[in-house]
């Protein structure tokens, strides 16, 4: 039996547990050890959740522990998790029972999968991408590390999100499109074409917003 440490524990975190618990492995294959975070604080006023055993970083890694990332940004979810890979750690999927993984698809580690998400045929998903709840991913979709699709996202066949992407809430992909390294797109947003490296969009159609 292994022990599930979840790295964070504010709002996302605490969505992760409950995604812990829900998976096949719960009190099978895996008992949910705790959290760490730096904000010792954070389940302050927070009932049923196990406790923050340290930061990321004073943590000292034991025999049966393995991780997930429960940070939602993406800058923040690879730099924690490198520092666990460093630290020596191993990471797992937590794929929700209801999600639906249909021929071929082919995926790597560290993923979080919550429920009724549909990724159709031949897709590919590398480690660490993070694909919240009503996703739906067409034929052929490939997802690069480190990329954070948000809840009720549709990316159609073929499309392709490089590392370090995010889609928002509601985002929608038409087929074909890449979204390059490092680029976010905006809640509710249409994308009818290639989105730049290290850009966000945002609309119907989606374009480039300047800060």
């Amino acid at each position: 039996m292994k022990n599930l440490v979840i790295v964070g524990a504010r709002g996302f975190g605490r969505e992760v547990y409950d995604l812990a618990t829900q998976c096949s492995g719960f009190n099978i294959e895996y008992v949910v050890k705790g959290f760490l975070d730096d904000k010792a604080d954070a389940l302050e006023g927070f009932e049923n959740y196990p406790p923050i055993l340290s930061s990321v970083e004073n943590y000292k890694i034991e025999e049966d522990d393995v991780f997930v990332c429960a940070l939602g940004t993406v800058k923040w979810k690879k730099h924690y998790a490198e520092l666990i890979l460093k630290k020596g750690g191993s990471f797992i999927n937590l794929i929700h029972p209801s999600t639906k993984l249909n021929t071929n698809t082919v995926v790597g580690t560290g993923l979080l999968v919550f429920m009724y998400a549909n990724i159709s045929n031949d897709c590919i998903i590398e480690d660490f991408v993070t694909i919240q709840g009503y996703v739906g991913l067409g034929h052929d979709t490939k997802i690069r590390k480190w990329a954070h699709v948000s809840s009720y996202s549709f990316t159609g066949g073929f499309v392709v999100l490089e590392e370090e992407t995010t889609l928002n809430t509601r985002a929608t992909i038409l087929p074909h499109v890449i979204v390059r390294k490092g680029a976010t797109v905006g809640a509710a947003s249409l994308v009818i074409r290639h989105v730049k490296e290290n850009t966000t969009v945002f609309g119907i159609p989606a374009k480039k917003l300047d800060f």
